[in-house]
């Protein structure tokens, strides 16, 4: 499979995953996005359409702080980091949005 291939593959099983999963104010949504390079994740209210908090291991504060580590130990930080943030906006319980990926 090419990179293209994988690439649509993904965004064809994001979208159906879409239509199932959405944030609400009282539970939002977290999506995960893997680059090839780089981790990113958010806290989304699809009705208000907000994103209520975000993290990623290229986001200043932490990037010098995770300089050197595997990919598996980012990805562990920037989930500690967006859960703080989270909280710290009220969010206790949230959905998964695989985004395709397939975990």
């Amino acid at each position: 499979m090419s990179k293209a291939t994988g690439t649509l593959a993904r965004q064809r099983r994001h979208t159906r995953v879409r239509k199932s999963v959405s944030g609400t104010p009282l539970r939002p949504r977290l999506n995960v996005f893997r680059s090839s390079a780089h981790i990113y994740a958010q806290v989304i209210d699809d009705v208000a359409g907000r994103t209520l908090a975000a993290a990623s291991d290229s986001d200043k504060e932490l990037a010098t702080a995770l300089a050197g580590k595997t990919k598996t130990e980012r990805a562990r930080e920037v989930g500690k980091a967006v859960a703080e943030r989270a909280k710290a906006n009220g969010v206790g319980l949230v959905v998964f949005d695989r985004g395709g990926y397939k975990y």
